[in-house]
């Protein structure tokens, strides 16, 4: 890594500091309840009070929005919270949530895989595009896979020759994962060469995006213990922000998206000292 990269980098230890987004309070209705089900998406379930504070309106408010929810067919109401309809599905399937431009997220994949060689140490973070990497590394030998996400480790775990390892914690099923404290602890004793992140958003100004708190520890332990930072997102998910923010754009090194980006953004990741790598 050249001496501007080991700059960068820490500079970004510094920068990456857990942070939470813009307040969510005053949104109106139904912006509202798209954030609610993104975080059900990533979390599986949420407890009134927990939505009430976080989106700064009455628990009377919230539980009217899962009432919507519900009846839309997205959630299922229980005692003090909702959990995800399609939930025990999804864990019995093994499926993810989010399989929406899977024709870019291949092509990303591809692209991805093609930059580790045999040998590496890497680690890649849960999420559809992330998986789609995944498969792209099935013809490599040698490799050692670090991984939150259980569909990574089965699609890996079984190559002669690979060496896949996951932290313990909390299983989250809708993206098939484990997180927490002792994820975020086993990260922190890990030295790879090249991290695979995923994200819910990219914004120039907001940075890294996600539709929940709970893993933004973890994806910072994640940046830490690599050397050089991917970030695999298609194009959709440029200028596009969630609920809670990880950090600046200085947080990684490159970005990996897909051939339907604009030229104005395109030219300003550059500009900003972001390797940006087009997969077609």
């Amino acid at each position: 890594m050249n001496e501007h990269k080991t700059n960068r980098r820490g500079d970004r230890k510094a920068a990456g500091a857990v942070e939470a987004g813009a307040t969510l309070g005053g949104l109106l209705a139904e912006p509202r309840r798209r954030k609610i089900l993104e975080w059900l998406q990533e979390e599986g379930s949420a407890r009134v009070r927990d939505l009430s504070a976080a989106f700064e309106v009455s628990e009377a408010t919230i539980r009217q929005d899962l009432e919507r929810l519900e009846a839309d067919g997205y959630v299922s109401r229980e005692h003090g919270g909702a959990f995800l309809k399609t939930l025990p599905r999804q864990v019995e399937t093994l499926s993810l949530q989010h399989l929406e431009n899977m024709d870019k997220k291949r092509k990303i994949g591809v692209r991805a895989a093609s930059l580790v060689g045999d040998g590496e140490t890497i680690i890649l973070d849960a999420g559809s595009t992330t998986t789609e990497v995944a498969h792209g590394l099935l013809q490599r030998r040698e490799l050692t896979v670090i991984t939150n996400a259980l569909n990574i480790a089965l699609i890996l775990g079984a190559v002669p020759g690979f060496a896949v390892h996951m932290p313990g914690g909390q299983f989250k099923a809708p993206t098939l994962s484990l997180s927490g404290d002792k994820s975020v602890e086993y990260f922190r004793d890990i030295l790879a060469g090249k991290l695979f992140l995923a994200t819910a958003g990219v914004s120039l100004e907001a940075g890294l995006t996600y539709p929940s708190f709970a893993d933004l520890q973890l994806k910072q332990a994640m940046i830490k213990a690599a050397q050089h930072v991917y970030l695999v997102a298609d194009s959709t998910k440029i200028n596009r922000t969630s609920f809670t923010r990880l950090g600046t754009l200085d947080v990684i090194h490159s970005f990996i998206t897909d051939d339907a980006i604009r030229d104005e953004d395109a030219r300003e990741f550059e500009r900003r000292g972001i390797e940006l790598i087009v997969a077609r």
